[in-house]
């Protein structure tokens, strides 16, 4: 009797260490990008609080990454949503975006912005 409670406390230690070494996955976007990618740049952007960023497009679709702080965003002939700390967002190319901000007074906005480009586009063309 003593080998099969051995075997099951084993077993049990496995499951145990199994489950704390268990990789975990949470969607945060998935969209469609309309072009082929042959290269990607990907900057850590900073905004002081209370900065918001001229209306601008840009040459080639970006994704992006809240790190920490809350945006105002806001593509032409959508709504304004506010994106927070580990929020994913998408900027198709060539579409006007009338609000990309700081949503705080206080602290400053901090994300990731990756450019997939398809050849040498600019990251960004400022409108105002």
């Amino acid at each position: 009797m003593k080998p099969f409670i051995i075997v099951i406390l084993i077993l049990n230690s496995v499951v145990m260490i199994a489950q704390q070494k268990a990789i975990s996955r949470k969607e945060l976007l998935k969209t469609a990008i309309d072009q082929s990618v042959k290269s990607a740049e990907i900057q850590e952007i900073t905004m002081a609080a209370g900065q918001g960023a001229p209306e601008h497009l840009h040459p080639c679709p970006v994704l992006g990454l809240i790190k920490s702080g809350e945006a105002i965003f806001q593509i032409e002939g959508q709504q304004k949503v506010i994106l927070h700390e580990g929020d994913a967002f998408y900027e198709p190319k060539n579409v006007k975006i009338l609000h990309f901000d700081n949503a705080s007074a206080e602290k400053p906005l901090i994300f990731t912005a990756i450019y997939l480009k398809k050849g040498n586009e600019e990251n960004i063309k400022l409108l105002k």
